[in-house]
Protein backbone atom coordinates (compact mmCIF):
# COMPACT_ATOMS: atom_id res chain seq x y z
CA UNK A 1 0.00 0.00 0.00
CA UNK A 2 1.57 3.37 -0.63
CA UNK A 3 0.78 6.95 0.18
CA UNK A 4 -1.03 9.52 -2.35
CA UNK A 5 -0.68 13.54 -1.98
CA UNK A 6 -1.90 16.06 -3.81
CA UNK A 7 0.37 18.54 -5.32
CA UNK A 8 -1.45 21.39 -3.98
CA UNK A 9 0.07 23.04 -0.36
CA UNK A 10 -2.51 23.35 2.41
CA UNK A 11 -2.12 24.82 5.94
CA UNK A 12 -1.55 21.75 7.75
CA UNK A 13 1.34 20.66 5.26
CA UNK A 14 2.56 24.23 6.19
CA UNK A 15 2.03 23.45 9.48
CA UNK A 16 3.80 20.29 9.17
CA UNK A 17 6.72 20.97 6.83
CA UNK A 18 7.67 24.63 7.45
CA UNK A 19 6.37 26.06 11.10
CA UNK A 20 8.39 25.15 13.77
CA UNK A 21 7.62 21.76 15.39
CA UNK A 22 6.07 23.47 18.78
CA UNK A 23 3.89 25.58 17.00
CA UNK A 24 -0.03 25.59 18.69
CA UNK A 25 -3.06 25.73 17.32
CA UNK A 26 -5.49 27.90 18.92
CA UNK A 27 -8.65 27.92 16.58
CA UNK A 28 -10.03 26.49 13.56
CA UNK A 29 -8.27 23.10 13.81
CA UNK A 30 -10.73 21.36 11.47
CA UNK A 31 -9.87 23.88 8.97
CA UNK A 32 -6.60 23.40 8.20
CA UNK A 33 -6.97 21.71 4.42
CA UNK A 34 -7.45 25.23 2.33
CA UNK A 35 -5.03 25.91 0.26
CA UNK A 36 -1.77 28.36 0.49
CA UNK A 37 -0.87 30.65 -2.30
CA UNK A 38 1.97 32.51 -0.58
CA UNK A 39 2.96 33.97 2.67
CA UNK A 40 3.30 37.77 4.00
CA UNK A 41 5.01 39.04 7.25
CA UNK A 42 2.69 41.74 8.31
CA UNK A 43 3.60 44.52 11.83
CA UNK A 44 0.88 45.59 14.08
CA UNK A 45 2.38 49.23 13.43
CA UNK A 46 1.75 48.65 9.12
CA UNK A 47 -0.63 50.31 7.47
CA UNK A 48 -2.28 47.25 6.80
CA UNK A 49 -4.83 49.07 4.21
CA UNK A 50 -2.19 50.66 1.89
CA UNK A 51 -0.58 46.22 1.99
CA UNK A 52 -1.12 44.41 -1.24
CA UNK A 53 -1.63 40.61 -0.60
CA UNK A 54 -3.05 37.35 -2.72
CA UNK A 55 -5.84 35.75 -1.76
CA UNK A 56 -5.36 32.19 0.48
CA UNK A 57 -2.39 33.73 1.97
CA UNK A 58 -0.63 32.95 4.82
CA UNK A 59 -0.58 35.74 7.42
CA UNK A 60 2.56 36.04 9.89
CA UNK A 61 2.01 38.49 12.59
CA UNK A 62 5.25 39.98 13.19
CA UNK A 63 5.83 40.74 17.59
CA UNK A 64 4.30 43.82 18.63
CA UNK A 65 6.39 46.76 20.08
CA UNK A 66 3.21 48.83 21.16
CA UNK A 67 3.40 51.80 19.84
CA UNK A 68 0.65 54.17 19.83
CA UNK A 69 -0.68 53.49 16.29
CA UNK A 70 -0.55 49.94 16.31
CA UNK A 71 -3.39 47.32 15.41
CA UNK A 72 -4.74 44.81 17.98
CA UNK A 73 -5.18 41.10 17.21
CA UNK A 74 -8.74 41.59 17.14
CA UNK A 75 -8.44 44.34 14.06
CA UNK A 76 -5.82 42.12 12.22
CA UNK A 77 -7.95 39.43 12.36
CA UNK A 78 -10.88 41.61 10.44
CA UNK A 79 -8.46 42.32 8.11
CA UNK A 80 -6.94 38.87 7.91
CA UNK A 81 -10.93 38.00 6.79
CA UNK A 82 -11.39 40.30 4.57
CA UNK A 83 -8.02 39.91 2.54
CA UNK A 84 -8.89 36.27 2.05
CA UNK A 85 -6.27 34.68 4.14
CA UNK A 86 -6.27 30.89 4.93
CA UNK A 87 -4.89 31.31 8.13
CA UNK A 88 -3.13 33.94 10.08
CA UNK A 89 0.14 32.74 12.33
CA UNK A 90 1.27 35.03 15.53
CA UNK A 91 4.51 35.60 17.19
CA UNK A 92 2.89 36.86 20.51
CA UNK A 93 0.12 35.86 22.70
CA UNK A 94 -3.57 36.46 21.20
CA UNK A 95 -6.38 37.51 23.15
CA UNK A 96 -9.18 35.70 23.62
CA UNK A 97 -11.69 38.13 21.73
CA UNK A 98 -9.39 37.57 18.77
CA UNK A 99 -9.58 33.82 18.90
CA UNK A 100 -13.70 34.49 19.63
CA UNK A 101 -14.01 36.30 16.27
CA UNK A 102 -11.85 33.94 14.52
CA UNK A 103 -13.79 31.35 15.23
CA UNK A 104 -16.95 33.34 13.94
CA UNK A 105 -15.38 33.87 10.62
CA UNK A 106 -13.87 30.54 10.54
CA UNK A 107 -10.38 31.43 10.57
CA UNK A 108 -7.18 29.26 11.77
CA UNK A 109 -5.30 31.00 13.96
CA UNK A 110 -1.50 29.72 15.04
CA UNK A 111 1.02 30.37 17.51
CA UNK A 112 4.78 30.48 17.24
CA UNK A 113 7.30 29.88 19.86
CA UNK A 114 7.78 33.77 21.27
CA UNK A 115 11.54 33.24 20.90
CA UNK A 116 11.41 32.45 16.93
CA UNK A 117 12.55 34.79 14.25
CA UNK A 118 9.64 36.14 12.30
CA UNK A 119 11.79 36.33 9.19
CA UNK A 120 13.27 32.81 9.43
CA UNK A 121 9.81 31.13 9.15
CA UNK A 122 8.41 33.17 6.28
CA UNK A 123 12.09 31.86 4.46
CA UNK A 124 11.18 28.60 6.01
CA UNK A 125 6.99 28.74 4.07
CA UNK A 126 8.86 30.02 0.97
CA UNK A 127 10.87 27.55 0.71
CA UNK A 128 8.46 24.95 0.80
CA UNK A 129 5.89 26.60 -1.28
CA UNK A 130 8.84 26.52 -4.32
CA UNK A 131 10.93 23.54 -3.35
CA UNK A 132 9.20 20.78 -1.58
CA UNK A 133 11.62 18.03 -1.76
CA UNK A 134 14.17 20.42 -0.81
CA UNK A 135 12.61 21.17 2.23
CA UNK A 136 11.14 17.92 3.42
CA UNK A 137 14.40 17.02 3.42
CA UNK A 138 15.88 19.63 6.04
CA UNK A 139 12.30 18.93 7.54
CA UNK A 140 13.42 15.67 8.40
CA UNK A 141 16.33 16.75 9.91
CA UNK A 142 14.93 19.24 12.18
CA UNK A 143 12.28 16.58 13.76
CA UNK A 144 15.14 14.13 13.93
CA UNK A 145 16.96 16.89 16.17
CA UNK A 146 14.14 17.53 18.01
CA UNK A 147 12.87 14.03 18.72
CA UNK A 148 16.64 13.21 19.80
CA UNK A 149 16.79 16.79 22.15
CA UNK A 150 13.42 15.22 24.14
CA UNK A 151 15.58 12.01 25.21
CA UNK A 152 18.44 14.00 25.95
CA UNK A 153 16.34 16.16 28.21
CA UNK A 154 15.41 12.58 29.84
CA UNK A 155 11.50 13.05 29.04
CA UNK A 156 11.75 9.14 27.99
CA UNK A 157 9.82 7.74 25.43
CA UNK A 158 6.44 9.55 26.79
CA UNK A 159 8.08 12.50 25.31
CA UNK A 160 9.09 10.73 22.19
CA UNK A 161 5.61 9.92 21.44
CA UNK A 162 3.91 12.86 22.75
CA UNK A 163 5.92 14.80 20.71
CA UNK A 164 5.10 13.24 17.33
CA UNK A 165 1.84 12.66 18.24
CA UNK A 166 1.36 16.58 18.60
CA UNK A 167 3.41 17.12 14.85
CA UNK A 168 1.29 14.61 13.59
CA UNK A 169 -2.14 15.16 14.77
CA UNK A 170 -2.37 11.44 14.88
CA UNK A 171 -2.34 7.92 17.30
CA UNK A 172 1.55 7.10 17.69
CA UNK A 173 2.32 3.64 19.50
CA UNK A 174 5.82 2.39 20.35
CA UNK A 175 6.03 -1.76 21.11
CA UNK A 176 8.38 -3.77 22.57
CA UNK A 177 10.40 -6.34 20.27
CA UNK A 178 7.68 -8.81 21.63
CA UNK A 179 4.77 -6.29 21.10
CA UNK A 180 3.88 -4.96 24.34
CA UNK A 181 2.84 -1.52 24.10
CA UNK A 182 5.73 0.75 26.07
CA UNK A 183 3.88 3.87 25.25
CA UNK A 184 1.42 5.33 23.40
CA UNK A 185 -0.48 8.81 22.42
CA UNK A 186 -4.67 8.47 21.58
CA UNK A 187 -6.42 11.15 19.53
CA UNK A 188 -10.14 11.29 20.51
CA UNK A 189 -11.47 9.50 17.66
CA UNK A 190 -9.86 6.18 18.40
CA UNK A 191 -10.92 6.25 22.47
CA UNK A 192 -13.96 3.86 21.49
CA UNK A 193 -12.33 1.53 19.55
CA UNK A 194 -8.61 1.41 21.13
CA UNK A 195 -8.97 -1.74 22.74
CA UNK A 196 -9.53 -4.10 19.53
CA UNK A 197 -6.72 -2.16 17.61
CA UNK A 198 -4.64 -2.70 20.37
CA UNK A 199 -5.33 -6.41 20.76
CA UNK A 200 -4.71 -6.37 16.78
CA UNK A 201 -1.28 -4.93 17.07
CA UNK A 202 -0.43 -6.79 20.12
CA UNK A 203 -0.18 -10.38 17.82
CA UNK A 204 2.62 -11.21 16.01
CA UNK A 205 0.98 -12.71 13.15
CA UNK A 206 -0.45 -9.40 12.25
CA UNK A 207 3.19 -8.01 11.60
CA UNK A 208 3.99 -6.74 8.08
CA UNK A 209 5.37 -9.85 6.72
CA UNK A 210 8.73 -7.90 6.22
CA UNK A 211 9.06 -7.00 9.42
CA UNK A 212 8.60 -10.48 11.03
CA UNK A 213 12.68 -11.30 11.62
CA UNK A 214 14.49 -9.24 13.28
CA UNK A 215 17.72 -9.75 12.36
CA UNK A 216 17.16 -8.38 8.73
CA UNK A 217 14.83 -5.44 9.60
CA UNK A 218 17.63 -3.71 8.73
CA UNK A 219 17.30 -4.14 5.13
CA UNK A 220 13.72 -3.26 5.16
CA UNK A 221 13.58 -0.81 2.21
CA UNK A 222 11.27 1.45 2.08
CA UNK A 223 11.51 2.03 5.92
CA UNK A 224 7.89 2.70 6.72
CA UNK A 225 4.98 0.49 5.49
CA UNK A 226 1.53 0.79 5.64
CA UNK A 227 -0.93 -1.82 6.52
CA UNK A 228 -4.36 -1.44 6.66
CA UNK A 229 -5.92 -2.52 10.12
CA UNK A 230 -9.52 -4.61 10.70
CA UNK A 231 -11.14 -1.40 10.96
CA UNK A 232 -12.88 -0.10 8.07
CA UNK A 233 -11.00 3.13 6.52
CA UNK A 234 -8.15 2.77 9.13
CA UNK A 235 -4.50 2.23 8.72
CA UNK A 236 -1.35 2.47 10.31
CA UNK A 237 2.49 3.37 9.31
CA UNK A 238 4.65 0.74 11.24
CA UNK A 239 8.45 1.03 11.44
CA UNK A 240 10.42 -0.95 13.41
CA UNK A 241 13.05 0.79 16.05
CA UNK A 242 16.48 -0.86 15.02
CA UNK A 243 19.36 -0.66 17.86
CA UNK A 244 22.72 -2.49 16.73
CA UNK A 245 21.19 -3.93 13.33
CA UNK A 246 18.14 -5.61 15.28
CA UNK A 247 14.87 -4.99 15.49
CA UNK A 248 14.08 -3.74 19.40
CA UNK A 249 10.32 -2.69 18.79
CA UNK A 250 7.98 -1.15 16.62
CA UNK A 251 6.66 2.66 16.09
CA UNK A 252 3.00 3.50 14.87
CA UNK A 253 1.41 6.15 13.66
CA UNK A 254 -2.47 5.38 13.15
CA UNK A 255 -4.98 7.59 11.31
CA UNK A 256 -7.90 6.81 8.51
CA UNK A 257 -6.04 5.90 5.64
CA UNK A 258 -6.81 8.53 3.85
CA UNK A 259 -5.31 10.83 6.58
CA UNK A 260 -1.69 9.30 6.47
CA UNK A 261 0.65 11.34 4.52
CA UNK A 262 4.57 11.50 3.37
CA UNK A 263 4.95 14.00 6.67
CA UNK A 264 3.42 11.04 9.05
CA UNK A 265 6.08 8.93 6.86
CA UNK A 266 8.66 11.44 7.75
CA UNK A 267 7.91 11.18 11.52
CA UNK A 268 7.51 7.54 11.93
CA UNK A 269 10.99 7.08 10.11
CA UNK A 270 12.51 9.73 12.05
CA UNK A 271 10.92 8.96 15.33
CA UNK A 272 11.75 5.28 15.05
CA UNK A 273 15.29 6.28 15.44
CA UNK A 274 15.06 8.57 18.14
CA UNK A 275 13.11 5.59 19.57
CA UNK A 276 16.45 3.35 19.08
CA UNK A 277 18.46 6.10 20.68
CA UNK A 278 16.46 6.52 23.57
CA UNK A 279 15.98 2.88 23.94
CA UNK A 280 19.43 1.99 23.71
CA UNK A 281 20.01 5.03 26.66
CA UNK A 282 17.17 3.52 28.84
CA UNK A 283 18.93 -0.52 28.30
CA UNK A 284 22.32 1.27 29.45
CA UNK A 285 20.81 3.02 32.06
CA UNK A 286 19.03 -0.63 33.56
CA UNK A 287 21.87 -2.29 32.28
CA UNK A 288 23.99 0.28 34.85
CA UNK A 289 21.65 -0.21 37.67
CA UNK A 290 21.10 -4.29 37.08
CA UNK A 291 24.92 -4.76 37.95
CA UNK A 292 24.85 -2.64 41.01
CA UNK A 293 21.82 -4.17 42.32
CA UNK A 294 24.05 -7.41 41.77
CA UNK A 295 26.98 -6.63 43.70
CA UNK A 296 24.78 -5.40 46.20
CA UNK A 297 22.61 -8.62 46.32
CA UNK A 298 25.90 -10.53 46.12
CA UNK A 299 27.22 -8.97 49.22
CA UNK A 300 24.03 -9.66 50.98
CA UNK A 301 24.33 -13.15 50.22
CA UNK A 302 27.82 -13.15 51.97
CA UNK A 303 26.25 -11.87 54.99
CA UNK A 304 28.58 -8.23 54.24
CA UNK A 305 25.06 -6.26 54.44
CA UNK A 306 23.48 -4.66 57.83
CA UNK A 307 20.05 -4.72 58.03
CA UNK A 308 20.06 -0.42 57.48
CA UNK A 309 22.12 -0.79 54.67
CA UNK A 310 20.32 -3.02 52.86
CA UNK A 311 16.92 -0.99 53.71
CA UNK A 312 18.40 2.43 52.49
CA UNK A 313 19.70 0.59 49.25
CA UNK A 314 16.44 -1.16 48.61
CA UNK A 315 14.83 2.47 48.30
CA UNK A 316 17.48 3.00 45.74
CA UNK A 317 15.78 -0.24 43.79
CA UNK A 318 12.35 0.92 44.44
CA UNK A 319 12.10 -2.24 47.06
CA UNK A 320 10.80 -2.40 50.27
CA UNK A 321 13.34 -4.76 52.12
CA UNK A 322 11.89 -4.71 54.92
CA UNK A 323 8.59 -7.36 53.74
CA UNK A 324 8.61 -10.92 54.00
CA UNK A 325 10.53 -12.99 51.06
CA UNK A 326 11.29 -16.24 49.99
CA UNK A 327 14.35 -16.86 47.68
CA UNK A 328 13.72 -18.98 44.32
CA UNK A 329 16.83 -20.53 42.05
CA UNK A 330 16.50 -21.19 38.26
CA UNK A 331 19.09 -23.28 36.13
CA UNK A 332 18.45 -24.17 33.02
CA UNK A 333 18.70 -28.65 33.00
CA UNK A 334 21.46 -30.10 30.50
CA UNK A 335 23.53 -29.05 28.31
CA UNK A 336 23.10 -26.79 25.03
CA UNK A 337 20.38 -24.80 26.58
CA UNK A 338 19.40 -21.04 26.03
CA UNK A 339 21.33 -18.33 27.87
CA UNK A 340 21.14 -17.25 31.61
CA UNK A 341 20.33 -14.19 30.13
CA UNK A 342 17.08 -15.11 28.10
CA UNK A 343 16.02 -17.12 31.37
CA UNK A 344 16.18 -13.81 33.24
CA UNK A 345 14.23 -11.87 30.65
CA UNK A 346 11.50 -14.45 30.43
CA UNK A 347 11.22 -14.28 34.93
CA UNK A 348 11.16 -10.39 34.79
CA UNK A 349 8.50 -10.57 32.13
CA UNK A 350 6.55 -12.83 34.45
CA UNK A 351 6.90 -10.85 37.36
CA UNK A 352 5.60 -7.79 35.48
CA UNK A 353 2.76 -9.75 34.05
CA UNK A 354 1.97 -11.19 37.55
CA UNK A 355 2.47 -7.42 38.97
CA UNK A 356 4.62 -9.14 41.75
CA UNK A 357 7.62 -7.71 43.80
CA UNK A 358 11.29 -9.54 43.08
CA UNK A 359 14.25 -8.81 42.96
CA UNK A 360 16.36 -10.42 40.26
CA UNK A 361 19.36 -11.21 38.69
CA UNK A 362 21.82 -13.26 37.41
CA UNK A 363 24.79 -15.25 39.09
CA UNK A 364 26.67 -16.20 35.94
CA UNK A 365 29.82 -18.06 37.52
CA UNK A 366 27.11 -20.48 39.34
CA UNK A 367 25.03 -20.33 36.10
CA UNK A 368 21.71 -19.59 37.57
CA UNK A 369 18.55 -16.52 37.75
CA UNK A 370 18.45 -15.90 41.62
CA UNK A 371 14.99 -14.21 42.61
CA UNK A 372 13.86 -12.91 45.70
CA UNK A 373 10.10 -12.50 45.84
CA UNK A 374 8.40 -9.97 48.50
CA UNK A 375 6.10 -12.43 48.93
CA UNK A 376 2.59 -12.35 51.40
CA UNK A 377 3.10 -12.07 55.20
CA UNK A 378 0.62 -14.77 56.19
CA UNK A 379 0.96 -17.60 53.36
CA UNK A 380 4.88 -16.99 52.02
CA UNK A 381 5.34 -20.49 50.55
CA UNK A 382 2.01 -20.51 48.69
CA UNK A 383 2.29 -17.35 47.03
CA UNK A 384 5.59 -17.89 46.00
CA UNK A 385 5.04 -21.49 44.83
CA UNK A 386 2.17 -20.08 42.68
CA UNK A 387 4.70 -17.19 41.03
CA UNK A 388 7.60 -19.99 40.40
CA UNK A 389 4.72 -22.31 38.65
CA UNK A 390 4.03 -19.90 36.10
CA UNK A 391 7.39 -19.15 35.72
CA UNK A 392 7.79 -23.02 35.14
CA UNK A 393 4.74 -23.08 32.96
CA UNK A 394 5.85 -20.10 30.73
CA UNK A 395 9.49 -21.45 30.08
CA UNK A 396 7.74 -24.80 29.33
CA UNK A 397 5.60 -23.13 26.63
CA UNK A 398 8.09 -20.69 24.88
CA UNK A 399 10.77 -23.31 25.40
CA UNK A 400 9.00 -26.83 24.54
CA UNK A 401 12.44 -28.40 23.91
CA UNK A 402 14.52 -27.10 27.21
CA UNK A 403 14.09 -27.55 30.97
CA UNK A 404 14.27 -25.83 33.60
CA UNK A 405 15.17 -26.42 37.52
CA UNK A 406 13.54 -23.94 39.99
CA UNK A 407 14.36 -24.74 44.10
CA UNK A 408 12.56 -22.22 46.63
CA UNK A 409 14.31 -22.15 50.07
CA UNK A 410 12.62 -21.57 53.40
CA UNK A 411 10.77 -17.89 54.29
CA UNK A 412 12.74 -14.80 55.33
CA UNK A 413 11.30 -12.87 57.67
CA UNK A 414 13.77 -10.16 57.64
CA UNK A 415 17.34 -9.62 55.70
CA UNK A 416 19.51 -11.42 57.88
CA UNK A 417 17.60 -14.49 56.74
CA UNK A 418 18.05 -14.01 53.25
CA UNK A 419 21.22 -15.95 53.08
CA UNK A 420 20.22 -18.95 54.76
CA UNK A 421 16.74 -19.18 51.95
CA UNK A 422 19.00 -18.93 49.12
CA UNK A 423 21.03 -21.47 50.43
CA UNK A 424 17.44 -23.76 50.85
CA UNK A 425 16.82 -22.77 47.25
CA UNK A 426 20.27 -24.12 45.80
CA UNK A 427 19.65 -27.61 47.52
CA UNK A 428 16.06 -27.88 46.42
CA UNK A 429 16.96 -26.72 42.94
CA UNK A 430 19.96 -29.75 42.69
CA UNK A 431 17.55 -31.63 43.64
CA UNK A 432 15.00 -31.06 41.57
CA UNK A 433 17.96 -31.21 38.65
CA UNK A 434 18.70 -34.87 39.78
CA UNK A 435 15.19 -35.51 39.85
CA UNK A 436 14.15 -33.77 36.15
CA UNK A 437 11.24 -32.64 37.34
CA UNK A 438 9.54 -29.02 35.93
CA UNK A 439 7.67 -28.90 39.00
CA UNK A 440 9.40 -26.60 41.41
CA UNK A 441 10.61 -27.72 45.05
CA UNK A 442 10.20 -26.07 48.14
CA UNK A 443 13.02 -27.17 50.49
CA UNK A 444 10.39 -27.93 53.40
CA UNK A 445 9.01 -30.71 51.24
CA UNK A 446 12.13 -32.39 50.47
CA UNK A 447 12.57 -34.71 53.47
CA UNK A 448 11.33 -37.49 52.26
CA UNK A 449 13.50 -37.18 48.75
CA UNK A 450 16.75 -36.65 51.00
CA UNK A 451 15.59 -39.87 53.06
CA UNK A 452 15.30 -42.01 50.21
CA UNK A 453 18.39 -40.62 48.56
CA UNK A 454 20.55 -41.49 52.28
CA UNK A 455 18.95 -45.37 51.98
CA UNK A 456 22.26 -47.66 50.43
CA UNK A 457 19.75 -50.93 49.95
CA UNK A 458 18.54 -50.85 46.71
CA UNK A 459 17.14 -54.12 45.80
CA UNK A 460 14.74 -53.48 49.04
CA UNK A 461 13.78 -50.11 47.14
CA UNK A 462 13.28 -52.13 43.90
CA UNK A 463 11.14 -54.36 45.67
CA UNK A 464 9.25 -51.77 47.20
CA UNK A 465 8.73 -50.24 43.77
CA UNK A 466 7.47 -53.49 42.26
CA UNK A 467 5.19 -54.34 44.75
CA UNK A 468 3.44 -50.97 45.09
CA UNK A 469 3.15 -50.39 40.96
CA UNK A 470 3.89 -53.60 39.32
CA UNK A 471 0.45 -54.70 38.39
CA UNK A 472 -0.34 -50.90 36.91
CA UNK A 473 3.26 -51.06 35.06
CA UNK A 474 2.67 -53.99 33.19
CA UNK A 475 -1.20 -53.04 32.38
CA UNK A 476 0.39 -50.05 30.39
CA UNK A 477 3.23 -51.81 28.96
CA UNK A 478 0.51 -54.23 28.00
CA UNK A 479 -2.61 -52.02 26.58
CA UNK A 480 -0.17 -49.25 25.56
CA UNK A 481 -2.19 -46.92 28.79
CA UNK A 482 -1.14 -44.10 30.83
CA UNK A 483 -2.34 -45.50 34.61
CA UNK A 484 1.38 -44.62 36.30
CA UNK A 485 1.37 -41.10 34.10
CA UNK A 486 -2.01 -40.78 35.33
CA UNK A 487 -1.26 -41.47 38.84
CA UNK A 488 1.73 -39.26 38.86
CA UNK A 489 0.15 -36.09 37.42
CA UNK A 490 -2.53 -36.94 40.44
CA UNK A 491 -0.16 -36.24 43.23
CA UNK A 492 1.61 -33.52 41.53
CA UNK A 493 -1.89 -32.14 41.41
CA UNK A 494 -2.14 -32.70 45.10
CA UNK A 495 -4.86 -35.02 44.70
CA UNK A 496 -7.30 -31.81 42.83
CA UNK A 497 -9.01 -33.77 40.12
CA UNK A 498 -9.74 -30.61 38.18
CA UNK A 499 -6.38 -29.57 37.97
CA UNK A 500 -5.31 -33.52 36.83
CA UNK A 501 -7.64 -33.80 34.53
CA UNK A 502 -6.46 -29.94 33.00
CA UNK A 503 -2.72 -31.24 33.15
CA UNK A 504 -3.51 -34.15 31.00
CA UNK A 505 -6.02 -32.32 29.19
CA UNK A 506 -8.90 -34.81 29.60
CA UNK A 507 -12.26 -35.03 30.37
CA UNK A 508 -12.83 -34.99 34.00
CA UNK A 509 -15.04 -38.34 33.33
CA UNK A 510 -12.01 -39.44 31.80
CA UNK A 511 -10.04 -39.39 34.78
CA UNK A 512 -12.46 -40.63 37.54
CA UNK A 513 -12.69 -43.75 34.54
CA UNK A 514 -8.78 -43.77 35.06
CA UNK A 515 -8.92 -43.65 38.56
CA UNK A 516 -11.11 -46.70 38.80
CA UNK A 517 -9.31 -49.09 36.89
CA UNK A 518 -5.93 -47.98 39.36
CA UNK A 519 -7.97 -48.68 41.92
CA UNK A 520 -9.19 -51.87 40.23
CA UNK A 521 -6.18 -52.99 38.60
CA UNK A 522 -3.53 -52.97 41.45
CA UNK A 523 -6.41 -54.01 44.20
CA UNK A 524 -6.03 -50.45 45.92
CA UNK A 525 -8.50 -48.19 47.79
CA UNK A 526 -6.81 -44.66 46.75
CA UNK A 527 -9.28 -43.07 49.01
CA UNK A 528 -7.08 -44.71 52.04
CA UNK A 529 -4.11 -41.87 53.10
CA UNK A 530 -1.78 -45.40 53.94
CA UNK A 531 -2.30 -46.11 50.53
CA UNK A 532 -2.00 -42.91 48.65
CA UNK A 533 1.48 -42.21 50.70
CA UNK A 534 2.82 -45.83 49.93
CA UNK A 535 1.79 -45.02 45.93
CA UNK A 536 3.58 -41.24 46.35
CA UNK A 537 6.49 -43.16 47.77
CA UNK A 538 7.17 -45.72 44.95
CA UNK A 539 6.80 -43.01 42.00
CA UNK A 540 9.35 -41.10 43.94
CA UNK A 541 12.00 -43.96 44.27
CA UNK A 542 11.04 -44.83 40.89
CA UNK A 543 12.10 -41.77 39.71
CA UNK A 544 15.24 -41.86 41.89
CA UNK A 545 16.23 -45.21 41.08
CA UNK A 546 15.98 -44.25 37.05
CA UNK A 547 18.61 -41.56 37.98
CA UNK A 548 21.21 -42.85 40.21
Amino acid sequence: MSLTRTQELRVEEIRKLALPLSTHILSGEGLLDRPISWTTVIHPEDDVASKAVQERELILIAPSNNPPKAHSDTELIHWAVKAGASAVVFCSPVSTTALAEAKARNLPVLSLPEDIRIREVEKTVISLLVNRKGQVERRGTQIYRQLTQISSRNEGMAGLIGAMARLTKKTVIAQDKRLQPISHKLQPEFVGIWDDIEFFLKKQDNLPVELHDRHRVVDVDPPVLMQALPLSGVARLVAPIITKNVGRGYLSIIARESDLDEIDQLVCEHGAAACALEMAKQKAVNETEKRLRGTFLDRLLLGDVSQQEAIRQGERFNHDMTRTHVAFVLSWRGSQQPSLRRLETMVNAIIAKQEASALVWIREKEGEVVVFHATDFDDPIDHSLALSDKCSSEINRRYPSHRVAIGLGQVARDVNAWRSSYRDAVQAMELAERLQTDFPLFIGDLGVYQLILSLSDREKLSQFCLHSLGTLTEYDMRQNADLIKTLEAFFNCHGNLSQTAESLIVHRNTLLYRMNRINEIAGIDLNRPETRLALHLALTIRRLLALA
